[in-house]
C-alpha cells in the first residue's frame, strides 16, 4: 500500500485576518502510475480500486501540529480511508494565539450548548472536501456521505460533540483520545457537570491511565482533585445512553496525554502537566491505530468480520489494555 498526501488552503468566512486561513494536508491511498506528471511533480493518482473513500477529519489538540498525527493518518489511509489533518493558527480566546482545532467557545455557553455546533473549522473543511470531489487527484473518489470525526484532547472533544446528524448529516461516527465533555465553571456550569453528547452515532472514547493533563486540569471544572480517568469514564457513563452496542470506552494502561502524538513537542502547550507514561508509546499507538481502524471498519463500513476482530482484540490479555466497555 502506497500512501501519498497533498496540501490545500482554505479561508474561514467568519474569521478575521490574519487568522482566517486553514492549511490542510490530505492523505490518501495511492497507486504509482509511472506518468511524467508523477515523476516531474510527485503527483501520484489515488488507487481507484479502493474508492470511494470514507473520509476522516482529524482535529488536533491545542498547540499540537498536524504532523504529530501523521502516524495515525498513514495507518488509516492504508486501510482505504482519506484522512484530513490541518493547522489553523487562531485566537479562540482574546489575546491568546495558538494552533487550534477550531472551537466556537460561545457555543459552549449553558444557554447555547447543544443548539449549535461548536466546531468552527468543520464547515470550511466540508466545503473544501466538496471541491476536492470535483477536481484534482480525488475527484469523484470521495464518499462524502461517510465522514468520520476524530481528534485528540480539545480536538477530540470537538469531534465527539459535533458528530450529530442534526448539524452535519454527512458525519457517521466519531472517535477521540484524551477527551471528555465536562463543562467549565468559567462559563457558568456547576462544578462537576457532564454535558450531554449527540447520541445517535457510533463513538469511540480512548483514555490513558497516566493522563496528567486531564488530572491537573480538574480546577477548570470545579473539582478539587482529579485523576486521569474519571472525567472520561463519566462522559461515557453520563453523556450518552448508548443501547446500540456501537459506543466504546477503552483505557490504555500507562498511556499519558501525549502518548497519542509523535513527535512530541515539549515547547508549547501544557505538556508540563502530564504524568510520565509507564508503557512505551509506540506499541500503545499501534494498538490505538488498530482499535480505531477496526471501529471504523465495523461501524462505518459495516464489515461483520471487523466487529468480531475488534472485540477479539479488546478481549485479548494485553497488558496495554486496562479496561474496556461497550454499550
Amino acid at each position: 500500500m502506497t500512501v501519498r498526501a497533498f496540501f490545500q488552503a482554505a479561508k474561514v468566512d467568519n474569521a478575521q485576518s490574519p487568522y482566517d486561513t486553514i492549511l490542510l494536508k490530505i492523505l490518501y491511498p495511492a497507486q504509482m502510475s509511472g506518468s511524467h506528471l508523477e515523476k516531474d511533480m510527485g503527483i501520484v493518482p489515488a488507487d481507484p480500486q479502493m474508492a470511494p473513500f470514507p473520509v476522516v477529519i482529524f482535529f488536533n489538540g491545542v498547540n499540537c501540529e498536524a504532523h504529530s498525527y501523521q502516524w495515525l493518518a498513514v495507518k488509516l489511509a492504508e486501510r482505504g480511508l482519506v484522512v484530513v489533518t490541518f493547522n489553523w493558527v487562531g485566537e479562540n480566546l482574546s489575546g491568546i494565539v495558538s494552533l487550534t482545532p477550531g472551537v466556537d467557545i460561545t457555543a459552549w455557553k449553558p444557554e447555547i450548548y447543544g443548539t449549535a455546533p461548536t466546531a468552527s473549522a468543520l464547515p470550511t473543511l466540508l466545503t473544501k472536501l466538496e471541491k476536492l470531489q470535483t477536481e484534482g487527484i480525488l475527484a469523484g473518489m470521495l464518499d462524502l456521505e461517510r465522514i468520520i470525526l476524530g481528534g485528540h484532547s480539545a480536538g477530540g472533544r470537538v469531534a465527539i460533540e459535533n458528530a450529530s446528524p442534526r448539524f452535519f448529516p454527512q458525519v457517521v461516527a466519531s472517535f477521540a483520545y484524551a477527551a471528555h465533555s465536562m463543562g467549565t465553571i468559567m462559563l457558568g456550569y456547576e462544578p462537576g457537570t457532564i454535558l450531554p453528547l449527540p447520541d445517535s452515532l457510533p463513538m469511540l472514547l480512548i483514555g490513558g491511565t497516566c493522563d496528567g493533563v486531564i488530572a491537573n486540569s480538574s480546577d477548570r471544572y470545579g473539582i478539587s482533585s482529579g485523576d486521569a480517568t474519571t472525567s472520561v469514564m463519566r462522559t461515557f457513563q453520563e453523556a450518552i445512553s448508548g443501547g446500540r452496542n456501537d459506543s466504546y470506552l477503552v483505557f490504555l494502561e500507562g498511556a499519558n496525554h501525549f502518548t497519542f502524538v509523535d513527535p512530541f513537542d515539549s515547547t508549547t502547550g501544557r505538556a508540563f502537566l502530564d504524568f510520565p507514561a509507564t508503557q512505551p508509546a509506540e506499541p500503545s499507538r499501534l494498538l490505538m491505530a488498530d482499535i480505531i481502524g477496526l471501529f471504523i471498519d465495523a461501524h462505518v463500513r459495516h464489515q461483520s468480520e471487523a466487529s468480531s476482530a475488534l472485540h477479539q482484540l479488546l478481549n485479548t490479555a494485553n497488558p496495554l489494555i486496562q479496561s474496556w466497555k461497550c454499550k
